[in-house]
């Protein structure tokens, strides 16, 4: 038989081997480039609205940091550019034209509009990637509920860290509108965007805004999903991530069996 002292010693190291853990996971993080959402929530800490990734500056701090962090998967995004080594798709599509991207997924069909003539790379892209079949059997791998509504897609690993092996550039920037006082500007329901892991790093991964979020005006916003579209989504957001968590892996899984892209 355990005593209860020897059972209180054995759950203080176990919980000091998770916090070391934790401590750990965090400081890699900082260390590597961080997507679409782990930026903007720690946007969002810094100015006090609810962050689950701030850092602080003392150990409490960085206990509820890591405490928080290590509840999330992977924040790598596409690869950076010294990691990238395939060029940029050649440019074959219509630049006056406006194109629709189509996904059969696990939950529903999902379809935006793309306009070719304000993200022209990020539309030859995406229709580049989808005529190779990139997309198809990969799944949406995060789920954000608190702070921004997103679902982040198309990483061909699932965790976060893939992309096509190259990068495109950033378009479109200011068709949200002027930054705010925050620095913020307001990601409408509906809105499709880029990850990226900094400036000019686009890669295969966007996100589906499917209520409004506030982010810095960062991320590519290249498509608008259809009212029918933006419910499917929004009934994913409903169900939340697995575990309760505020981000992760969506309860719902989405796995996309099928992405196109036409000439609307």
């Amino acid at each position: 038989m355990v005593s209860s002292d020897q059972r209180r010693r054995q759950l203080a190291r176990e919980k000091f081997e998770r916090q070391q853990q934790r401590r750990e996971e965090a400081r890699r993080r900082t260390r590597r480039l961080t997507v679409v959402i782990a930026s903007a929530v720690a946007v969002v800490a810094v100015i006090g609205a609810g962050s689950y990734l701030a850092l602080g500056g003392d150990d409490d701090k960085k206990d509820k940091a890591d405490a928080a962090a290590s509840s999330s998967p992977s924040a790598d995004a596409s690869p950076s550019p010294s990691e990238s080594k395939a060029p940029e798709p050649a440019m074959k599509i219509d630049k006056k034209a406006e194109y629709a991207m189509s996904l059969k997924t696990s939950q529903g069909d999902i379809a935006f509009t793309m306009d070719a003539a304000k993200t022209p790379h990020t539309t030859n892209s995406f229709k580049s990637l989808a005529d190779k079949g990139f997309f198809d059997g990969t799944k949406c791998h995060r789920l954000t509920t608190q702070g921004i509504f997103v679902l982040q897609c198309g990483d061909p690993k699932g965790d976060g860290t893939g992309g096509p092996g190259y990068t495109i550039p950033d378009e479109n920037l200011t068709g949200l509108g002027k930054a705010g006082a925050d620095g913020m500007v307001t990601y409408p329901a509906g809105t499709v965007a880029m990850a990226n892991a900094g400036p000019q790093t686009g890669g295969s991964q966007f996100f589906l805004v499917y209520k409004d979020s506030k982010l810095p005006p960062n991320y590519t916003p290249f498509g608008t999903m259809d009212d029918a579209s933006l419910k499917a989504v929004k009934d994913i957001g409903a169900a939340g991530a697995e575990g309760g968590a505020p981000d992760g892996a969506p309860k719902k899984a989405v796995k996309i069996s099928r992405a196109a892209v036409d000439k609307s």
